[in-house]
């Protein structure tokens, strides 16, 4: 990977660069290297050693901490990633199988919306339906998520931490099994998988998958399907079968991501209007601030169909708060600000110092995902 420095580390790089203050940075030397995240411009940055760089995203996920070797210096110096310790190995290649085979939500609650529409589903076998039910029981209304602990539970409930509760001891299974998100997929693709084996995806166009180096992007609704012919039932549960798989493929690039990074990008579907939507939440630390336990920063994303996309950060750093929006319709914006003084002292009342409450027209654009050979990575 050829690094170019930041602007914050250019008079360092320039004084490494020409031997002036090395610090390290000599040819075969083994340098510690972690991500600390993306620039404004999308770059990714890096502490090796000393130094704080950017550059190019690579095409393949890097770990949160790992090391290089310095195969030439200059203003150029090309850098070779080693060998991962065993846990990333196995992350990156369980990321690799389910990046192929993942695709959003969006799809199969469009299917599910339209299975339930069909008088015929009364005649599926017992069992299916009950696991449909069940998935339907699993999916939030806003009316659960619009306070902390309704959120709460909704984040839990997400399928993102269904393993992780499971080893507790304390954990009601028969509750988990009720409500989680990702226990419901699986009870449903184990039903269908008891019939034929997948088919190949639908046609719906693919969702960009949760990684973080995307970034968030709200999910419109997927069309319903349409059908009208005396078969239609088994056409949508072939649907239903390859959708369900897909959904369980991407849920587990997110919990692999979390793993990898340490930063969770969740996501909840929602009862809404006529449809599901889908809540998209990416919850990161500050790294570059470990004194505050309370320093996080929240991305939200969703697409409602009076609404339009809307995105949001909030930065927390103690009580300090900041909150940004963005909405794609400039009407959806003027609604939005019109909430302002509600929404201030809402969370003055809660102890909150707000430091800044803004809203723009248009949407934030996901990091670029093209691939440049940057690192000369042989591992």
């Amino acid at each position: 990977m050829i690094i170019q420095p930041t602007s914050l580390a250019a008079l360092t790089w320039a004084g490494a660069a020409s031997g002036a203050s090395a610090d390290g940075w000599r040819v075969g030397a083994v340098l510690a290297a972690r991500t600390l995240g993306y620039s404004e411009q999308a770059k990714l940055v890096l502490q090796i050693g000393a130094l704080t760089v950017e550059t190019e995203a690579p095409g393949t996920q890097l770990p949160s901490q790992f090391q290089v070797r310095v195969l030439s210096l200059g203003a150029e110096p090309k850098l070779e990633i080693l060998g991962a310790a065993p846990l990333e190995q196995a992350v990156s290649r369980a990321l690799r199988e389910r990046l192929p085979q993942q695709n959003g939500y969006a799809p199969l609650l469009a299917t599910l919306g339209a299975l339930a529409q069909r008088p015929l589903l009364r005649q599926l076998p017992a069992p299916l339906r009950a696991a449909l039910a069940l998935l339907e029981h699993s999916i939030r209304t806003p009316v659960e998520i619009a306070h902390a602990a309704g959120l709460k539970e909704a984040v839990k409930r997400s399928g993102l931490f269904l393993e992780a509760q499971l080893a507790q001891p304390q954990t009601d299974l028969g509750e988990l099994g009720e409500d989680d998100w990702k226990a419901a997929l699986l009870r449903l693709a184990a039903t269908l998988d008891r019939g034929a084996p997948p088919q190949p995806g639908s046609d719906h166009a693919e969702t960009a998958p949760p990684l973080l180096q995307r970034g968030l992007v709200a999910q419109p609704r997927a069309p319903m399907p349409e059908s009208a012919q005396p078969g239609e039932v088994d056409s949508l549960l072939v649907r239903l079968h390859s959708e369900v798989h897909a959904a369980l493929a991407r849920l587990e690039v997110a919990q692999l991501e979390t793993q990898a990074t340490g930063a969770w990008m969740i996501e909840i579907p929602l009862q809404g209007e006529g449809g599901q939507d889908i809540l998209q939440l990416q919850m990161t630390p500050h790294e570059d601030d470990p004194e505050q336990p309370t320093s996080w920063v929240l991305g939200f994303a969703i697409d409602l169909p009076r609404l339009g996309p809307v995105q949001g950060e909030l930065q927390l750093r103690g009580l300090r708060l900041s909150v940004r929006l963005w909405a794609q319709r400039m009407e959806t914006t003027a609604r939005l600000e019109r909430l302002f003084g509600e929404l201030s002292q809402q969370l003055t009342a809660n102890g909150l110092l707000l430091d800044q409450l803004s809203c723009q027209t248009g949407v934030p654009q996901p990091p670029s995902s093209r691939s440049a050979v940057l690192l000369k990575a042989t591992a």
